[in-house]
């Protein structure tokens, strides 16, 4: 333990975020207290939504702190610490992530068995991703066998796990927009039963072609053109899960909002935000048959690993560039 690094938000962006809005800061390896754990973190996220906490708004989350490291979801060895139920050597799960080694409380780290499944699954499908994904189509939207279920940026991290869950849960039809011709080709090998490049025309006019009867469950991670799409596609009592809306969060300026929302009232639409924290109860039945799937091979999962702490800002501007397939994280 020579040394720490960790990545400081640097400024606030303006618009898209650059390299320059981060700063690289060496510090010292931290010393528990008690009821503390250092831990050596493996793997690091990077997420939509850390756009969002970079601005000084109020929102559901607070901001990042200037001049301060960033956090977010992380995994790692313990590595020093004793606190109830977690020891040396144990893999923990924490929210301390966009740094090298972590201080935490050992209530704030949940123990996982490194034998179960590679460590970084505990970041994506087993995770955060995995029950954004789990919950947000079998709870929120209330997925029912036979419908047809329409995701923006499928090939994502959140949207390849509900195309999957969806057709493992009995869907009808399952079709996914992507940015790129190898993502749309990636979707079809998922199961999806149809994809489509929304680089290549409206995606309204996409969306028609690949669910000429219409959409019943819309799983939204776009928001914007796909929205206004998505609402003149659904069908009568169609429910939309809002997860994310990355199209706008680097715009300067307010987003014009879908300019058929007068539609939801004639279809007895149902769009409904959400945020994963909301459904912590559901996680010990995501576990068990998400990792059900896993064993037997009937669910997959993509990564795109960046390596080294001092990457982490550009793994985050690709992520929002759209350069990922599956989950986008960082390994240390």
């Amino acid at each position: 333990m020579s040394g720490n690094r960790e990545i400081h938000l640097a400024s606030r962006p303006q618009g898209w975020p650059t390299a320059d809005n981060f700063r690289l800061v060496s510090t010292e390896v931290p010393s528990p207290g008690p009821g503390q754990i250092v831990v050596r973190n493996q793997f690091m996220s990077v997420d939509p939504y850390m756009r969002g906490r970079m601005n000084d708004v109020k929102s559901y989350v607070p901001p990042f702190a200037l001049d301060a490291p960033l956090d977010g979801g992380a995994i790692g060895e313990v590595v020093a610490g004793e606190a109830d139920g977690i020891r040396v050597g144990d893999t923990v799960l924490h929210g301390l992530g966009w740094r090298e080694y972590a201080l935490l409380d050992g209530r704030s780290a949940r123990r996982v068995d490194p034998d179960v499944a590679p460590v970084s699954a505990y970041l994506s499908v087993l995770g955060m991703t995995g029950l954004t994904a789990y919950a947000g189509l079998l709870d929120v939207a209330a997925m029912r066998p036979g419908e047809t279920v329409f995701i923006s940026g499928a090939a994502g991290a959140v949207g390849s796990m509900v195309g999957q869950i969806a057709k493992l849960k009995g869907a009808g039809r399952v079709v996914g927009s992507a940015g790129s011709p190898a993502k749309v080709k990636r979707l079809t090998a998922l199961g999806f039963d149809a994809a489509f490049d929304y680089h290549d025309g409206p995606v309204r006019d996409a969306l028609k072609a690949a669910a000429p009867d219409g959409v019943d469950v819309y799983f939204d991670n776009v928001g914007g053109e796909h929205l206004e799409a998505a609402i003149g596609a659904m069908n009568l009592h169609g429910r939309a899960a809002i997860c994310g809306m990355i199209a706008q969060y680097n715009s300067a300026e307010p987003p014009a909002a879908p300019r058929n929302l007068a539609l939801v009232i004639g279809k007895r639409l149902t769009l409904r935000g959400f945020l994963v924290g909301d459904h912590g109860g559901l996680r010990d039945q995501f576990v068990t048959e998400v990792g059900g799937w896993l064993r037997e091979g009937r669910l997959s999962y993509d990564e795109t690993i960046v390596d080294g702490i001092e990457n982490a800002p550009e793994a985050f501007l690709g992520l929002l560039r759209g350069e990922n397939l599956g989950k986008m994280l960082v390994r240390l």
